[in-house]
């Protein structure tokens, strides 16, 4: 059993603060209007966004027919995706995504064109943006997430439609999203492998912070600790970004194979002592060649951290050349793949949605609030409720506590939206070339700030949709602007309210899971390490193909660890945000982490040990 294995009785708990202690926790204010840093790559979904709107409004306005921009904004949107993904996974991503979204679309129209009844078209809205919710959460799509789905999904629920018509505005949808595919594919041309490059300087980057950082440097007794977590993190998501990176050109491989060395490089960091500014410095300077385009520079790896690659791209090589016999392809690399043991694609997505999952709780949260806020406004007199359906489905986050942050970062952006849109109408009321042009500004302005915090992003996104919606119908500004406000008002209220009440009992049970698999992959880790007289034992003396296995199952032993490290700092986050919930085992989650990232610390050791060296 490894030393964090779940305690039992009276152990149990006093490290859990009390058997089946539960607890409810503050809610903050002050962290919920903080501006952050930008992401890294916000340009990337603005551009693409502005330039998938773009040219289907230019060429609607060309034509007369603005009142069809819902539709085409359904596919276009879809550019705002799948930024962070290499080039080959983008496009089966963004493929996915279009369809999903014109499937939704189509939910939309079909039931639009069947009924009349506001009621049942909020019930059914409702549904659809649980699924949107779950679907996300369980596929890992990242931002936006579900937002964009269930805005498009749920206007469409309350546009006048005639079920002859659907077709036409599918196809225009399906067009658009085509569109925003090129349009995000089109980087690859000049830029091939700027994802995976961007993914591995994160990695350095987080390396040298963790370099710079030991108990001797001063601040803050933790800074180590979330260095040294930032650092796996970080590490764990490059790798998995060059999973997925083909290598079927021997340029393509040997790119591939450069920025691994990176990657091994950064992963070093993880076994650092102490502060290494000369190191710390060199992973600065790699990770700017890389975000700028340069020739990936010289890595020097020691033995054993070159016969780890090494022997991944001949496992790899024997595997692609069984496929290619297989179905006669010729034979080639393949990229690096996660773990055995670790399910990956859908049948990773259909166990993250299996009986007993914490995202199930989720989406029954995001069902019950988006139709109670729709049914609450039309009690209050709006007419198209869509907009309170969502604001509900856009505050539901992972915990209670984000939730609540997202509910005032709603409610502060919208109300600064309206008052935006309201100073802009003279010049809306100019004419739609004007309404094109500021809808696409908004655009850019919200991709560009929304990183740094939503409400700052939702004060650029509320006069977007008002404008969106404005092309099909003409409503007086003064009740557009007072239904968005109190179906705003109404969804933030409601969908908070639900979201306290149908609380996420199953994010506790998700740490000890968490804890589970920490265990079982340090003590697999401890076996490799110990089992066999350790890293002397497998020095320069042994057989190179003995030394490839080794380096293959210490490189597996590591990710299994790293990753499950990094899952139960999410299962932990997520369960500390929950307002009533059993209180975190916090001496268990310090005692597994610190033991975890001690015997990560010493597999990265022994992939480094110049006595592996042939």
């Amino acid at each position: 059993m490894g030393k964090h294995a779940r305690p039992t009785g009276k152990q149990a708990a006093a490290l859990s603060g009390g058997a089946g202690a539960v607890r409810a926790r503050p809610l903050p204010l002050r962290s919920t209007v903080l501006l952050r840093r930008p992401v890294d790559i916000w340009h990337k979904p603005a551009l693409s966004a502005v330039v998938a709107l773009g040219i289907p409004e230019f060429i609607l306005f060309a034509l007369g027919r603005l009142d069809l921009v819902l539709y085409t904004s359904a596919g276009a949107m879809c550019a705002l995706y799948a930024h962070g993904l290499p080039y080959a996974a983008r496009a089966r991503t963004l493929a996915w995504v279009v369809l999903g979204m014109v499937a939704s679309l189509g939910a939309a129209l079909t039931a639009a064109s069947l009924t009349t009844s506001v009621p049942l078209l909020v019930l059914l809205a409702s549904l659809v943006a649980a699924v949107h919710k779950t679907v996300c959460d369980a596929t890992r799509v990242g931002p936006p997430g579900n937002l964009i789905f269930t805005f498009i999904s749920a206007s469409a629920f309350f546009v006048p439609q005639r079920i002859g018509q659907v077709p036409f505005h599918l196809s225009l949808a399906l067009g658009a999203g085509a569109l925003a595919w090129l349009v995000c594919m089109a980087p690859a041309l000049v830029r091939p492998r700027g994802p995976e490059r961007i993914a591995t300087a994160r990695a350095l980057e987080a390396a040298a912070a963790l370099l710079r950082t030991s108990p001797e440097t001063g601040g803050s007794p933790a800074a180590p600790d979330r260095a040294r977590h930032a650092t796996a993190a970080a590490v764990n998501a490059a790798w998995h970004t060059l999973f997925q990176v083909p290598g079927r050109t021997p340029a393509g491989a040997a790119d591939r194979s450069g920025l691994e060395r990176l990657l091994v490089r950064a992963e070093s960091a993880l076994a650092a002592q102490g502060a290494d500014a000369e190191e710390a410095e060199r992973c600065t300077a790699w990770a700017r060649d890389l975000r700028r385009g340069r020739a990936l520079p010289e890595v020097t790896l020691t033995g054993a951290q070159a016969g780890e690659l090494a022997g991944i791209a001949a496992e790899h090589a024997d595997r692609e050349g069984r496929t290619g016999r297989a179905t006669g392809r010729a034979a080639g690399p393949e990229p690096r793949r996660p773990a055995p043991g670790h399910p990956h694609g859908l049948r990773a997505v259909l166990h993250r949605l299996a009986p007993g999952s914490p995202l199930l709780p989720i989406g029954a949260r995001v069902a019950a609030g988006c139709a109670l806020a729709g049914w609450g406004s039309m009690a209050v007199g709006v007419g198209h409720p869509y907009w309170a359906v969502v604001t509900a489905a856009s505050i539901y986050q992972a915990n209670t506590t984000l939730s609540w942050q997202r509910a005032l970062q709603r409610t502060l952006g919208n109300l600064l939206g309206l008052l935006l849109f309201t100073a802009l109408l003279p010049v809306i009321h100019t004419g739609h070339l004007a309404m094109i042009l500021l809808a696409l500004t908004f655009q850019f302005c919200a991709e560009a700030s929304i990183t740094r915090n939503y409400w700052l992003g939702s004060v650029w996104v509320t006069p977007m949709a008002l404008l969106l919606t404005e092309f099909g119908s003409h409503l007086p500004a003064r009740t557009l602007v007072t239904d968005r406000w109190t179906d705003t008002v109404v969804g933030a209220a409601v969908g908070l309210a639900c979201c306290v009440l149908v609380t996420n009992r199953r994010a506790a049970d998700r740490i000890e899971a968490a804890l589970d698999r920490v265990t079982a992959a340090e003590a697999a880790a401890l076996r490799l390490l110990e089992g066999d007289g350790g890293p002397e034992a497998s020095g320069a003396d042994r057989d190179p193909a003995v030394r490839e296995d080794d380096a293959r199952e210490t490189g597996w032993a590591r990710d299994r660890l790293a990753a499950g490290l990094v899952e139960l700092r999410e299962a932990v986050e997520v369960s500390a945000g929950e307002w009533w919930q059993r209180a975190v085992p916090e001496e268990r989650v310090a005692l597994a982490e610190r033991q975890g990232h001690r015997t990560l610390a010493r597999l990265v050791r022994r992939l480094s040990a110049p006595a592996l060296a042939a």
